[in-house]
């Protein structure tokens, strides 16, 4: 039978919609017993109720337990709800609205109001005694991540800054019962890794109070050391209560408030699980608090702690079976060889449609578990790809004709990066990281073809593996020794690998095969370096000649005159020629190892850059760049004999994320994968095209967030760097979270507990987030800071800082002492919020009235541009660094000049060359500060700065003498240094303080810093959720792993809470001292 292509087609499209039908069903594991999660529990003002969240919602229950009432259901997230001390409303967060803001139930009338609209995420903390004030922390106003503690009338108004420790973390606040004082927890990340189960250096806080006055007073009432948390005030305030894990277990512990200093004394005696989310009556008679999942509480004067037996009754507000249409959301794009039909993955499912009319995909899994890595056989009949959906990754193979799916692998190791030969007989894959196999698909028998190091799922390379268009060879790539990456070959007949590159680079995901067969191209980099192309000629390259080119214009062709008909004969149509598997009429492909080393060379695309691929017909490298932030498509011709410059020319020019870039068969277009979306371009014209594909499914949640936790569990087996999981039983965490997420009703919740999941392992870099969401209405900021005091007082809006640079700052018209009166026309005062004012208004013209006088007797309108949360606390940061480096100059007398790096980036790197300046070097000495260094991966670029010595001095002529790094370019200091950390310098930044201790670079002052220290990935989860895997270890020169082990300081000294309110820097003042010995000693010698 005759089929013409549109028949085929049609033939292929109807066979996918029969899979509707399901024949690929995930397999049932056993059922497993959902259990509730309890948390975050309260007591109302008489002690005869506990409010509490599940599953998202707010529920009441008496306090003896029993049968809950669902209080506050909404399909948003609800937590920490508080009661005000008269019992009739109720304070809680909601993300209704955002991040995370406060709202006010009315539980008489019902009537809700919003109190916070900053784009943060406020922590309600507590009420005041006397019903007047609300507090909360917020990251909103501090540099990088650290929280301030805020206050707010539960009647609405400005929330204003309570304490504002610049650089410093102050959170979960709690007001004393008369007022005048507020205990607090300090310093470390437990405001935000709160469910990490045991503790770094980096997580350790204490407790301090801020009594008010003039001059605000902050004194330590309980030392770190450990984990101190969530104060909580008897009701004669003699007392402090707190959760510490300062034995080895979390627990109750009580401070008195006079009496023998340290006399702290524990009250609950739990030796495992962990006390979580406190909060004691208004008679301190009862604690409430989270633990193992459910409500405790504790008698305070017996001591007694207990279980409170809860079951929920009500319909909570959570996710049903969603009936999704995806167009935009599509991870994976694969496209047949003969162009006609394309493979997506939307949400781990995967989807066929027409290549060229797109339309609705056909559905081809349905087994809620993550299918990824679909690869088309070379007949363009069958799809390979990997799915998890046995606990561990395997590859299955759809048979389009047949309308059936087939599992290709078994085992308890990962198979992935499934890889067809030419002929379509045999699959190439990587099992467990250390193996290259080979599978017959005929026969199902397998055989390993090669060992190395190879990423294991979900961190493996786009395209490692490739075949020879002979199918006689397989080319991959994997890492060697000193984790650089290159390409290896071996024959399919059996033999040993042998190595085709040896660049010294560590970075390394594509490999491609040149049509002829005769070279290599494959990406590699270094991770603060441009990426290049590598190109590996497999035989010596024979010159090719444009001469040869004319005298092939005299060859004769052979006659293409058609011969006439019989005369009567029937027209007889072209037949369509099936592809048929097996026969080729490729060349040997052939591999002359001698000399291959002297055989790669980088091609001069001048791009930064990534993935590649070759087109079909050899005449362009397809590659993925980025320039200046920005990622986009280039093409770089291939021919050699082109008359054009071989010049990389742009394809795309839009901003958003470029991945599976591949070309048509005919090389005319490329498909590729932005914004989630199928996009086509013309190589010669440009011209750019979407392909519009829906892919319909239902998400059932309850089905999803299992998936979720068997990959985040999985992952983290199968890579968390200590194979002994820092003690932890991890068959065990299983067993025991599993439930507990199968009893889920919200993502929320289901991520919470993976947190609580990942914190069993008492490790630094874990954690899993939400997915990025829809745009928000974001905060607009006039960088201002207003009296607290005079507004709670009067209800105006005093200016005590005008931030430089910023909004307020460049209008020249503000400054120190100003009202401000109204914005747009609306008069702000005690029950206005300013935030609320400029929601939505960053990049857009607001117009500001301001007086000189608190009367408004001489207002002026002052035009100003708000700017994003972001971007003021940049303008914060720079702010802090400015000043910092004008004290730093103050109390050395001239002498020394001062650097910070808030992070171990890219950019922080060149921030610190620009910060280098001309000033610092001509300093006799530099302060080095990486105090509150968030890590990153340049600390070898930035300790070169300080580690280079001078070695040579060059003069031109009438000018003065200069060092020869300085004039060849090179980035150099030579000049003395000291180095300041803190307990927030992490990551990267402990990687840089073991390097300057290491070379001998100068004293370390200041405090040791995290013990935070992992080598990280992240990756996403089957529903959008980012996941960190932290996988790579890192041990300073003796061997000790510095994960857990903060590196010390030559001269500690503590900065105490509260210190930027007095003008000094105790840490900077102790660095100067120390320098300047060391600079006048040596001069002395």
């Amino acid at each position: 039978m005759n089929l013409t292509k549109k028949s085929l087609l049609l033939i292929f499209l109807t066979s996918v919609i029969l899979i509707e039908a399901g024949s690929t069903v995930a397999q049932q594991s056993q059922p497993v017993e959902a259990r509730a999660y309890f948390t975050e529990p309260s007591l109302s003002p008489d002690r005869s109720e506990i409010v509490f969240v599940s599953g998202g919602d707010i529920w009441t229950v008496g306090v003896s337990g029993g049968e809950a009432r669902l209080l506050i259901s909404n399909a948003a997230n609800e937590s920490r709800p508080l009661y005000s001390p008269d019992g009739k409303r109720l304070a809680f967060v909601s993300t209704r609205t955002g991040n995370g803001d406060i709202y006010i139930l009315n539980i008489e009338s019902g009537d809700l109001r919003r109190l916070t609209f900053d784009d943060g995420a406020e922590q309600l903390d507590a009420w005041s005694r006397d019903g007047k004030w609300i507090y909360f922390s917020s990251t909103g106003q501090d540099i990088a991540g650290m929280n301030d503690l805020f206050r707010v009338s539960p009647e609405g108004g400005t929330p204003m800054a309570y304490s504002a420790d610049r650089y410093a973390n102050e959170f979960w606040a709690a007001p004393s019962p008369d007022g005048g004082s507020v205990a607090f927890t300090a310093r470390g990340n437990s405001s935000s890794q709160w469910w990490r189960k045991g503790h770094s250096h980096l997580d350790e806080c204490e407790i301090w109070i801020r009594r008010d006055g003039a001059t605000p007073a902050f004194e330590l009432i309980v030392e770190g050391g450990s984990k101190n948390m969530w104060p909580m005030w008897s009701p004669d305030a003699k007392n402090l209560y707190f959760v510490s894990d300062r034995n080895g277990s979390q627990n109750i512990w009580i401070k008195p408030m006079s009496g023998v200093a340290g006399s702290i004394r524990q009250v609950t005696k739990f030796s495992d699980g962990r006390v979580l989310w406190p909060t004691i009556s208004l008679d301190g008679k009862l604690i409430v608090f989270e633990r193992n999942f459910r409500i405790w509480k504790l008698d305070t004067t017996s001591g007694n702690s207990s279980e409170v037996a809860i079951t929920r009754r009500g319909a909570p507000a959570g996710p049903a079976v969603d009936r999704l249409t995806l167009s935009n959301q599509f991870q994976e794009l694969a496209l047949s060889p003969d162009g006609k039909k394309i493979a997506v993955v939307a949400r781990g499912e995967i989807f066929a449609a027409s290549a060229k009319d797109g339309g609705d995909g056909a559905r081809v899994t349905r087994t809620h578990s993550a299918e990824s890595q679909v690869v088309w056989s070379p007949d363009s009949k069958k799809i390979a790809y990997v799915s998890d959906r046995e606990g561990v990754t395997h590859i299955f193979l759809y048979d389009f004709e047949r309308n059936s799916e087939s599992q290709l692998t078994t085992g308890s190791d990962n198979d992935c990066t499934p890889s067809f030969s030419p002929d379509g007989k045999m699959l190439a894959f990587m099992r467990g990281g250390r193996e290259l196999r080979l599978l017959e698909l005929e026969s199902k028998q397998e055989r390993r073809l090669a060992s190395g190091y190879f990423g294991r799922p979900p961190l493996t390379s786009e395209r490692p593996v490739i075949w020879s268009a002979d199918g006689k060879w397989v080319v991959y790539l994997a890492i060697g020794d000193r984790a650089f990456t290159n390409a290896y070959a071996v024959a399919v007949a059996g033999g040993e690998a042998r190595p085709l590159s040896f660049v010294a680079n560590a970075f390394s995901n594509t490999i491609s095969w040149s049509p002829d067969g005769k070279f290599l191209v494959f990406n590699t980099g270094q991770r603060t370096e441009e990426g290049r192309l590598a190109r590996i000629d497999l035989i010596p390259r024979v010159p090719r000649f444009r001469e040869d080119q004319f005298r092939d214009l005299f060859k004769d062709e052979p006659s293409r005159t058609p011969r006439p008909a019989a005369p009567g004969a029937e027209t007889q149509q072209p037949q369509a020629v099936p592809q048929t598997a097996g026969k080729t009429d490729k060349k040997p492909v052939e591999i002359v190892f001698e000399g291959i080393r002297q055989r790669l060379s980088f091609i001069p695309t001048g791009l930064d850059a990534g993935s590649q691929s070759i087109s079909p017909d050899g005449k362009w490298l397809l590659v993925t760049a980025s320039a200046e932030g920005q990622q986009n498509l280039y093409i770089y011709p291939l021919d050699e004999l082109s008359r054009e410059p071989a010049v990389a020319r742009q394809l795309t020019s839009t901003p958003g994320f470029k991945s599976d870039a591949q070309f048509s068969p005919d090389s005319r277009e490329v498909f590729y994968l932005e914004g989630g979306r199928v996009s086509i371009i013309n190589v010669e014209t440009r011209l750019l095209r979407q392909l519009n594909i829906n892919a319909e499914m239902d998400v059932d949640f309850a089905l999803m967030k299992m998936e979720v936790f068997q990959q985040a569990w999985s992952y983290m087996r199968d890579h968390f760097y200590d194979e002994n999981y820092h003690g932890a039983n991890w068959e065990a965490v299983r067993k025991t979270y599993e439930p507990q997420v199968a009893g889920a009703r919200t993502p929320d919740e289901m991520r919470r507990l993976i947190n609580l999941m990942v914190g069993e392992l008492n490790a630094s870099h874990l954690g899993i987030s939400a997915p990025p969401s829809g745009p928000g209405i974001p905060a607009g900021k006039l960088g201002l800071r207003f009296d607290r005091a005079e507004y709670e007082r009067s209800g105006r809006f005093k200016i005590t800082e005008v931030l430089d640079l910023g909004p307020a700052s460049i209008t020249g018209q503000l400054k120190i002492g100003d009202y401000l009166m109204a914005v747009d026309g609306t008069r702000i005062d005690s029950r206005v919020n300013l935030d609320e004012q400029l929601a939505g208004k960053v990049g857009r013209k607001v117009e500001l009235m301001v007086s000189s006088n608190a009367d408004g007797s001489d207002q002026r309108a002052v035009a100003a541009l708000p700017v994003n949360t972001g971007t003021e606390k940049g303008l914060l940061y720079r702010q802090w660094v400015n000043n910092t480096r004008a004290y730093v100059e103050r109390v050395s007398n001239g002498r020394l000049g001062y650097v910070h790096m808030p992070d171990m980036s890219a950019n922080s790197l060149a921030q610190l060359y620009a910060d280098l300046d001309a000033d610092n070097q001509s300093r006799e000495g530099v302060v080095v500060d990486v105090r509150n260094n968030n890590g990153g991966f340049v600390n070898a670029y930035a300790l070169d700065v300080f580690t280079r010595r001078g070695y040579l001095t060059m003069t031109v002529r009438g000018n003065p003498p200069a060092p020869a790094r300085s004039v060849l370019g090179q980035r150099s200091l030579e000049r003395p240094t000291i180095l300041l950390t803190n307990q927030h310098s992490l990551s990267d930044a402990e990687d840089f303080t073991e390097g300057y201790r290491a070379l001998k670079l100068g004293k370390v002052v200041g405090e040791p810093t995290a013990g935070w220290i992992i080598y990280t990935w992240n990756t996403s989860l089957i529903d959008g959720s980012g996941f960190r895997l932290p996988r790579q270890k890192v041990q300073d020169n003796s061997g000790q792993d510095m994960e857990l082990h903060p590196r010390p300081v030559d001269v500690p000294v503590i900065r105490p809470i509260g210190e930027s309110y007095t003008g000094k820097d105790l840490q900077i003042d102790t660095a100067v001292r120390e320098l300047l010995k060391q600079i006048d000693a040596g001069r002395k010698n």
